[in-house]
């Protein structure tokens, strides 16, 4: 079996439910505490071995690129100051040469299609999809988690959620749970809830089979008019596995502005150097 070594990170969104925050800086790069929403998801890949970051973007997106990127002139200002704390923020963390590629989804036709969109760079190899959007707070990170447990097929990160909420989600139907790992016989996107086949739900983390480009291909428009990923993954169950990974570690939806506004607090939290003074904060307004 291949090693996961490539990640694709989906980052061609508009952002609308943050707006107008987003009217002219990329969703991926609002901040949660001191670093990008995607920063966090290239740290996640990183601790996992990921070896090839490969961002699927759209238009007016260069920011995700740039800060890939040196910056000149603000390490030169931060060098001449001595101010090297500072820059070692900008540097230090960069990838490698070479590593990190960039491919745009010229047209707004859903996950699947953007997955798609990296077919060329990913090859033929097991490979990540990291959204962004959903961050996990864990000791060790979620696609760690998830690649030290992959033994092939397609696997995506579950998590149970409420019933009512299910119409939010990809659904599993399940074949056989064993600890963590959950066989699915089958995958409903966003069933309503009377209707869905249990409440162990996908959030954005997967390691997927290169076959999967060739169901992408040719898969039809599914719900909200877009190519949907967990259909092409559906579709390829009986000839090669889909497996549920139930992680540890909290996920937060940062494509909502509550979610996002939850994880700015628990990332504060979660660090030494804040957790004081964020708690002071908090009972100010909580009591």
């Amino acid at each position: 079996m291949k090693k996961v070594r490539k990640a694709v990170f989906p980052v061609a969104g508009l952002g609308t439910r943050f707006l107008p925050a987003t009217k002219a800086i990329p969703k991926e790069m609002l901040p949660v505490v001191d670093k990008p929403i995607v920063h966090y998801a290239f740290e996640e890949a990183l601790a996992a071995g990921i070896e090839q970051f490969i961002f699927v973007t759209g238009r007016n997106k260069n920011a995700i690129e740039d800060h890939f990127d040196h910056a000149y002139e603000l390490q030169h200002k931060l060098s001449g100051k001595e101010k090297i704390k500072e820059l070692a923020l900008t540097r230090d963390w960069l990838p490698s040469a070479g590593s990190v590629s960039f491919t745009r989804q010229q047209d707004s036709l859903g996950l699947g299609h953007a997955v798609w969109c990296a077919r060329h760079l990913v090859g033929d190899e097991p490979f990540a999809v990291i959204l962004p959007d959903d961050m996990v707070l864990a000791d060790q990170p979620c696609v760690k988690q998830m690649v030290e447990a992959y033994k092939g097929g397609n696997m995506a990160a579950v998590m149970d959620v409420p019933r009512d909420k299910t119409k939010s989600y990809g659904i599993l139907d399940i074949a056989h749970s064993d600890g963590k790992m959950v066989t699915a016989k089958g995958l409903v996107e966003k069933p309503e809830p009377e209707k869905a086949p249990s409440t162990l739900s996908i959030i954005g983390r997967y390691i997927l089979e290169p076959g999967i480009f060739s169901v992408l291909e040719n898969q039809k428009k599914g719900n909200g008019g877009e190519i949907q990923l967990t259909d092409a993954m559906s579709s390829m169950i009986g000839k090669v596995p889909f497996y549920g990974y139930r992680f540890d570690g909290k996920r937060y939806d940062c494509g909502s502005r509550e979610g996002y506004l939850e994880a700015n607090i628990a990332f504060a939290l979660d660090r030494d150097d804040m957790k004081k003074d964020v708690h002071k904060i908090l009972k100010q307004f909580v009591g």
